[in-house]
């Protein structure tokens, strides 16, 4: 880990990018995002590869060594890994037991995340959800509601990783404030409605997150960045579609059934709360009839 009191340029700085879809600018569809959108999905893969290299960009310019990237859509193979920027580390592949956090641990410095997006619970996001909008209706972590972002800052604050950067929309920068203030927030669109977004142009995007990077890296570097601040013991409440995913959700180790379409999972490991999620989302896809 990087030492930000006693920063030397001998020290190795390594950031963990952690790349979404649905918060890429000129992304408002569906189609866009799935293998099965043909032309429109191969635009959108163009666009996502665009922003990860504005931030790998970035985080060399900002004195960056090293750039591992985890893709984090979909079926998670989404990118030309000869076509990623500074022959960046990729992550790719379905059923990783880390999921959008694969692979991070105390070695790295900083956390990316790039292509975000809102929550499926708050306010009108371009194509919101937490993890599986067939099943999963919102979660709450220590009585807040929270998106992606802020289940994936539990690995981070298990780590003891600062989330340096986030791009997506404004209600993804919004939803980041509690748990990563200082971060480095790239707005790429205002969200319209769930389907309808005002984007910033793809040339446009890039060089903001670019510039955000490197200040990223640079404030991270000062000590101006903190891990993200969790209270523990945690609690994340887990709201669910149908009755059927909450029991099917209770299976997992670590899951409390609380009600009839709720579970919890509680601990005082980020990592290990994450991980019981994680199971979570893999098996309660069968309770939604895949």
């Amino acid at each position: 880990m990087l030492h930000p009191a006693s920063v030397d340029n001998d020290l190795q700085v390594k950031v963990f990018l952690s790349c979404d879809m649905e918060g890429v600018a000129g992304i408002v569809d569906w189609a866009q995002c799935l293998p099965d959108g043909g032309a429109a999905y191969a635009i959108g893969c163009r666009l996502m590869l665009d922003e990860v290299n504005a931030a790998i960009d970035g985080a060399l310019a900002g004195g960056a060594d090293e750039v591992v990237v985890n893709d984090s859509h979909g079926t998670m193979a989404n990118l030309d890994p000869a076509a990623l920027h500074g022959r960046s580390r990729y992550i790719s592949g379905r059923h990783k037991p880390g999921y959008m956090m694969q692979a991070l641990d105390g070695d790295f410095d900083l956390i990316f995340y790039v292509g975000y997006h809102g929550s499926i619970s708050g306010p009108p996001s371009v194509l919101s959800h937490t993890y599986n909008p067939e099943v999963i209706s919102g979660v709450q972590l220590n009585g807040d509601y929270v998106g992606e972002s802020g289940i994936n800052a539990l690995v981070a604050s298990a780590c003891s990783v600062p989330i340096g950067l986030v791009t997506g929309d404004s209600v993804t920068a919004d939803e980041m404030k509690g748990f990563a203030p200082n971060c480095v927030a790239v707005v790429t669109k205002e969200s319209i409605t769930r389907f309808a977004a005002s984007s910033l142009h793809p040339a446009d995007s890039c060089r903001l997150i670019e510039e955000g990077a490197s200040e990223a890296v640079r404030k991270v570097s000062s000590g101006a960045v903190s891990p993200p601040s969790i209270e523990y013991p945690a609690s994340l409440e887990v709201e669910l579609q149908t009755a059927d995913m909450a029991e099917v959700a209770s299976w997992v180790k670590g899951v409390e059934r609380l009600t009839t379409r709720s579970v919890s999972i509680s601990g005082s490991d980020g990592a290990a709360i994450y991980s019981s999620f994680v199971a979570l989302t893999y098996i309660t896809r069968q309770a939604g009839g895949r």
